[in-house]
């Protein structure tokens, strides 16, 4: 099945952001999404550990690695960046002063509940900041391959794995489909022009819903 690789993904979220959002990244896939800002638009983002306004990742052997961003990831500045303590980074997540937060998952369940942290041996061993994030941030998406590894569903009725947050993300962005959350329910927007309807909901672990046109998923090659 043809699907969208990871910076497609990035770059296809990175579209919705608005002119002037103020935006945080979670780590792994979403990191990407600071790669991908359109033309003529700029979102000011932001990384728990304390950095305000940074740009693209550095060309290999540029890096500075005194300036990071919570992946460990080194990040270029740009203008008008700033640095502050950890703790007054969490005062603007938890004062709501973030416009929108886009984080990872291993599954979303059709009530917009988000598991992202793991116990298993390879997880990250607790929740972290991003507990703080999906309930501060005015607005929460999800980026991710829409089956795991092993090719069962990421989008389900209900988690099994522990809760990040509960009834937060409103929008899923897939390497199949783009799907809003609405009522309790996931409803279909985008998807991939090969694939057919049928074809999405035999890799969904619960109902798309589909109270309207479904617009084509393209984007550049990348």
């Amino acid at each position: 099945m043809n699907r969208l690789s990871s910076n497609q993904i990035a770059w296809r979220a990175a579209q919705d952001i608005a002119d002037g959002a103020y935006v945080n990244l979670g780590i792994g896939l979403p990191e990407k999404v600071a790669q991908y800002q359109p033309a003529g638009r700029e979102a000011i983002f932001h990384t728990e550990n304390g950095i305000l306004n940074f740009g693209e990742s550095p060309a290999q052997g540029e890096e500075d690695w005194d300036m990071i961003n919570a992946g460990k990831k080194a990040v270029t500045l740009k203008p008008g960046a700033a640095f502050f303590h950890h703790a007054d980074s969490f005062a603007m997540v938890r004062g709501g002063h973030l416009d929108v937060a886009i984080l990872g998952a291993y599954q979303v369940a059709q009530t917009g509940d988000l598991a992202n942290w793991s116990t298993g041996p390879k997880g990250v061993p607790a929740v972290g900041g991003a507990m703080d994030l999906v309930h501060g941030a005015k607005r929460v998406a999800v980026i991710t391959d829409h089956v795991t590894k092993d090719g069962q569903p990421k989008l389900l009725e209900r988690c099994t794995l522990p809760l990040t947050g509960v009834g937060c993300v409103t929008r899923v962005y897939t390497s199949l489909a783009v799907v809003d959350i609405e009522g309790g329910r996931f409803v279909l927007r985008e998807k991939l022009p090969s694939l057919s309807i049928d074809e999405l909901q035999a890799v969904t672990g619960a109902k798309l819903h589909v109270p309207g046109p479904v617009a084509d998923l393209v984007v550049p090659e990348l």
